[in-house]
């Protein structure tokens, strides 16, 4: 069974909410620069992804041989666990399957954290007590996938903490965090200059539509856990069109400004529109939204060719949890409508939940 979003090979799908990709699509000098680099694809791609990284050191302003680039952000989660090689790992529930896959491969024992949902799924306090000497990895997505909602900063640093403390890494998956406005306060990526049991993850496949390219990098300053990391996957990871359009992406300035102004309109019509028509949705802060509603409602939208994510096989959630991708103003009223007639023809009405 397919385990993500973005299935659109299975189904007559005319419209994806699934997955939560810029509603942009990929910017034109992007897929030029792709589109040109074809010409040298005869030659073997750059096993260092030299000038990518040197591209995403300016951008970040992070030492260039504390970026390990890879095919996508799951392959270098699927690096990260083969490289570390942890006994014992603490992960949220719900948040992104492919980490407990990842760990399974090594028959880590996973322990779990489960975000309750009287306090609206967000992360409190009480994690800290999970963190303890017995635990090699935690792994953090910020914003969460798929409630959206961010960690506050202060606990964030009081995490930090507590894994110095217990010498526990932290992996910080921050992947959605370009979304966000002002994202780059909230992100933990000035503690890796001086903390090496911090590893973020950042990709190229969400903001700048590059999910068919195959594009995201990790960013250590424990230069030997990232060539343990290139180490243990084979050696051209990143293709050559890949590496052209990642360095061209990393121009695109104004396109970020203007995917996170969209997003952030549109996010407060959908919530709007949501509840209006009685669909409890949660804060999120990221590009899409996760909403809880009566059974039902991806079959009866796929039958009108609107794919949404069913969040129904994410652990700690079961049917009638949803999320949908923020996107265009039209697609957007297109989604509404078919709601309000799915709604209309679904029974049951639920009312637990953080309305916004």
């Amino acid at each position: 069974m397919y385990q993500h979003g973005g299935d659109i090979y299975s189904n007559n799908v005319k419209l994806d909410f699934s997955a939560n990709i810029n509603p942009f699509g990929m910017p034109y000098a992007v897929k030029e620069a792709a589109s040109n680099a074809i010409e040298n694809c005869v030659h073997y791609p750059d096993a260092y992804c030299r000038e990518l990284t040197k591209s995403i050191s300016i951008k970040e302003t992070i030492k260039q041989e504390y970026i390990l680039c890879g095919n996508g952000a799951a392959d270098l989660i699927f690096r990260f666990v083969l490289a570390k090689f942890p006994k014992k790992a603490l992960l949220l529930a719900p948040s992104f399957s492919e980490y407990e896959t990842a760990l399974n491969t090594i028959n880590c024992y996973i322990t779990y954290h489960v975000l309750q949902e009287e306090c609206g799924y967000c992360l409190t306090e009480q994690i800290l007590n999970k963190i303890t000497e017995e635990i090699d990895v935690i792994i953090l997505c910020n914003p969460n996938n798929p409630t959206g909602i961010l960690i506050e900063k202060d606990l964030l640093y009081k995490i930090v903490s507590q894994c110095q403390k217990t010498n526990t890494f932290l992996f910080l998956d921050e992947c959605f965090l370009d979304f966000v406005q002002n994202g780059e306060k909230i992100s933990l990526k000035e503690q890796i200059n001086y903390n090496k049991n911090i590893m973020i993850l950042k990709a190229f496949t969400k903001m700048y539509g590059m999910a068919g390219l195959r594009l995201g990098y990790c960013i250590c300053s424990d230069t030997t856990l990232i060539k343990k990391m290139r180490s243990v996957n084979q050696s051209w990871a990143v293709s050559i069109p890949a590496q052209a359009a990642g360095i061209a992406a990393l121009k695109e300035t104004e396109f970020v400004q203007k995917t996170i102004k969209l997003i952030q309109q549109e996010k407060q019509y959908l919530l709007l529109e949501l509840k209006n028509i009685g669909i409890c949705c949660y804060a999120s802060s990221a590009n899409y939204i996760f909403f809880k509603a009566e059974k039902g409602y991806y079959e009866m939208l796929l039958k009108k060719g609107i794919l949404i994510r069913s969040c129904h096989n994410y652990r700690g959630l079961s049917d009638g949890y949803y999320r949908i991708a923020i996107k265009t103003h039209e697609q957007n009223k297109i989604l509404i409508e078919a709601l309000k007639e799915v709604k209309n023809n679904v029974k049951g009405n639920y009312d637990t939940g953080n309305n916004v």
